[in-house]
């Protein structure tokens, strides 16, 4: 592991860096195990990608846990990500304020059992006073949600005459995602070999960089990450605009 710490200054280190975490029921099928090891060990995949990213300086790391679509899967593979998150979610806690972290939940909450809603609340107002880095995890998220959950805020805000339809910005729009607050990312990660973004901060990653590795995601090391940082150093980002030589 290279220490990028003294090169922070001289290249852009991102602010945000958002991950597609990809491959932890193929990292379990490739060994024999059942699928939920692989979940497991994904989650400590992220306890150390979440730890090296901080020391780095990123100031916030959004991960994609849980999406709408995973309520299509199997009883008995829900089944095991919940216990899976309220084991996190009731453990976690100390190391996560020791690092000081804070934790945010983005996604609609109100459709996990109510002892889930109870750990969410409860772990986030625990670390919103931690002035390290600001993990963000996606849970019972899709970025199509999102942006119909955006209109249909703005526009009950626009029948009731509390805003008009002329002030329809794109910063206020985003001020209506469950991402309001944090700034768009400027990198996006997706391990396992996959390329695509899978319906996740769909308004959010117009202009983020994206860095696609073939490592499973229980796999991936700070290493890997470094080597996501390196290769977003190396884009020239213009939004849009023409850069003159």
């Amino acid at each position: 592991m290279t220490d990028m710490t003294q090169n922070t200054q001289a290249l852009s280190m991102p602010s945000h860096i958002a991950i597609i975490m990809d491959g932890n029921g193929r990292w379990a099928s490739q060994r024999k195990l059942p699928t939920i090891m692989g979940h497991r060990e994904g989650a400590s995949a992220l306890k150390r990608i979440t730890k090296h990213a901080g020391s780095l300086g990123v100031q916030f790391l959004t991960v994609y846990a849980f999406s709408t679509e995973n309520w299509r899967r199997p009883e008995s593979w829900i089944k095991e990500m919940m216990g899976l998150l309220r084991y996190y979610l009731k453990n976690e806690v100390r190391e996560i304020t020791k690092n000081n972290v804070r934790l945010k939940i983005i996604g609609n909450k109100s459709e996990f059992d109510q002892d889930i809603q109870d750990l969410i609340n409860d772990i986030e107002e625990q670390t919103c006073n931690n002035k390290g880095m600001t993990l963000v995890i996606a849970l019972n998220y899709g970025g199509r949600t999102d942006i119909v959950k955006a209109c249909q805020d703005i526009s009950k805000k626009v029948a009731s005459g509390e805003m008009s339809s002329d002030s329809i910005s794109e910063d206020v729009f985003s001020q209506h995602l469950y991402t309001k607050d944090i700034p768009d990312p400027d990198l996006l990660i997706r391990s396992s070999g996959e390329y695509r973004i899978s319906n996740y901060l769909l308004w959010q990653l117009a202009y983020s960089e994206f860095v696609f590795s073939n490592k499973l995601w229980p796999e991936f090391n700070e290493d890997d990450l470094e080597d996501a940082i390196k290769q977003y150093q190396t884009r020239n980002r213009r939004f849009g605009a023409v850069i003159a030589n």
